[in-house]
């Protein structure tokens, strides 16, 4: 059995659908909304359609594919850089330091500053993985086939790349962060703000949203303990983004308070230690118990890029693949693929 990623199509509708329908709430990318799904896969087909060698305002949309099936099972978005087209907005926590002299103390006071520091940067996001999918190395397959997309586009994308975690959602679909921050200004609950910002965008946002610093010591004790801590569905990909060198420089979500990753992009593991090399043969003595070393592999360009798990060793200045790797990607002798460590 081997799964792909692949380029997404319109013809992928259905499958967004159901897995945006399975998520439970506070997923912005995927929205349970046929018609905001459809625009996301429009607005895919243009990014990879478009011609040009430079940072525009493209999303794009993978799915991981069942290729003995054709079941699709999963999917991730990348985005070449936010806030070109309206306001992207994060929260920074800061801290205000303050001196009494008459009471011979110190103050210092953690407080939330709503920031476009994120705008022009790319970013990493939307990635779903099917309950039942998730072992065998697949979430790892779809999170970093976003990187090797981005090295081998590279000047499709920003200096710096950054992935918002979904933050703490409680039993009834409620954020403790929304309710204790935003919720007072907005008049609708957590679910109602998520989905109307996943379907018209922010805007909403910079109309309501107070401007001016917000001091954590006055919010709730739930929402207090919740910034900057992911979905408990999310502390292993907040692992896979800290392996690949992404840190938290204290940005959260304005949603739900979950954490925001960034990372130089040039920097980020898989886009750093990713290779090129000529394909020299297709070896059917690689594979497990056989030879050679498991590794991500990638090949084409936009809308015929895709990746997937195969067997690798260096042969004659240059490489060999196994079978089932050759013919679920399509690699036939002297192609040049991207390859990289799993890890």
């Amino acid at each position: 059995m081997t799964h792909i990623i692949r380029a997404a199509t319109e013809a992928d509708l259905q499958h967004l659908y159901e897995m945006a329908k399975s998520t439970g709430g506070g997923f912005t990318n995927l929205p349970p909304d046929r018609k905001a799904l459809t625009a996301k896969l429009e607005r895919a087909a243009a990014a990879f359609a478009r011609g040009g060698d430079e940072v525009n305002d493209d999303m794009f949309v993978f799915m991981l594919e069942d290729t003995a099936t054709g079941d699709v099972r999963g999917t991730c978005q990348v985005f070449s850089a936010v806030g070109l087209k309206g306001p992207f907005y994060s929260y920074r926590i800061g801290a205000l330091t303050q001196h009494s002299e008459e009471l011979g103390r110190t103050f210092r006071a953690d407080i939330l500053n709503l920031s476009t520091d994120m705008e022009g940067l790319s970013e990493v996001g939307g990635l779903f993985l099917h309950p039942g999918e998730r072992s065998g190395g697949l979430g790892m397959l779809l999170a970093r086939s976003r990187y090797l997309f981005i090295r081998n586009h590279r000047n499709r994308f920003a200096e710096k790349t950054f992935a918002e975690l979904r933050g703490v959602i409680d039993e009834a679909g409620g954020s403790p962060f929304w309710d204790g921050v935003a919720g007072r200004f907005f008049g609708m609950n957590f679910q109602e703000a998520d989905e109307f910002n996943a379907k018209h965008g922010n805007q909403f946002i910079a109309d309501l949203m107070p401007k001016h610093p917000v001091y954590i010591a006055m919010l709730t004790d739930h929402a207090r303990a919740v910034i900057g801590v992911p979905h408990p569905s999310g502390r292993a990909a907040m692992r896979m983004l800290e392996n690949e060198g992404f840190a938290w420089e204290n940005y959260v979500d304005i949603f739900d308070g979950g954490p925001t990753m960034t990372a130089r992009t040039d920097q980020i593991r898989s886009v750093r230690e990713a290779v090129d090399a000529e394909v020299r043969a297709i070896d059917d003595k690689l594979g497990d118990h056989k030879g050679g070393e498991k590794r991500l592999v990638a090949v084409g360009k936009m809308i015929d890029f895709k990746v997937a798990y195969g067997w690798v060793d260096a042969r004659d200045e240059g490489i060999a693949v196994d079978p089932a790797c050759a013919a679920a990607l399509g690699i036939e002798p002297g192609m040049t693929i991207t390859h990289v460590a799993r890890w």
